[in-house]
């Protein structure tokens, strides 16, 4: 387990539009840009292997996208390589951490300062979420389901600890980036199950369902 004294304050940073991670989940990612390829390469050989996951946004007259002020590092502990010398990894979510400052250099990836302040929650122990209703919320997930025409694997979620199942489904439901960056960016996991279930509600009213997916 990674230490609060082990954690770097600069970090490269993947600015990946829709993709969320957070602590103590997983993540697999295809990377086949040259730049991310380069990015991986540079990662594998530190001690961390952290690479931070950010959503970036446009903004009106800045050529690349803005990164927004949180994210989320995540370990590389799986990788494999493809025969065209593509790479698949997981990352493994370890802390969120605010963006300072991005960082100039040679690197054809983008690096960030960073600090971890605020976070310390994240690299304890699975969040428990008192006020959770397991029963009605399992009843709304499959109404919500049931609506977007979706499937998943029952079993697997009904065995889910509170914080993996909560975490998960914020991950893998296709929500708009800036849905995505309110999940990551809730206080507790009860707020984060408190947005999750205001989201699902929302999509089966009609709000942007189209956007919503498996």
């Amino acid at each position: 387990m990674i230490k609060p004294a082990d954690l770097p304050d600069m970090l490269p940073v993947f600015p990946l539009s829709g993709a969320l991670l957070l602590p103590r989940a997983r993540l697999p990612l295809h990377i086949f840009e040259p730049r991310y390829l380069a990015m991986l390469d540079d990662t594998l050989k530190t001690s961390g292997r952290l690479i931070g996951m950010v959503q970036p946004h446009a903004v009106p007259g800045q050529e690349a996208p803005v990164l927004h002020a949180i994210g989320c590092a995540g370990r590389v502990t799986q990788f494999s390589e493809t025969e065209d010398g593509r790479y698949l990894i997981t990352l493994a979510g370890v802390s969120r951490f605010r963006v300072l400052q991005e960082v100039e250099g040679f690197q054809p990836y983008r690096r960030a300062r960073i600090s971890w302040d605020g976070f310390d929650r994240d690299l304890g122990p699975s969040e428990r979420d008192p006020g959770f209703s397991r029963e009605r919320f399992m009843i709304l997930l499959s109404r919500f389901f049931e609506a977007l025409n979706l499937s998943t694997d029952w079993d697997s979620l009904k065995e889910a600890d509170d914080e993996l199942l909560i975490n998960s489904l914020s991950m893998l439901l296709e929500f708009k980036p800036e849905d995505k960056q309110a999940l990551l960016e809730a206080p507790s996991l009860q707020t984060r199950r408190e947005t999750l279930v205001t989201l699902m509600e929302f999509a089966m009213r009609g709000g942007d369902s189209e956007d919503i997916m498996q």
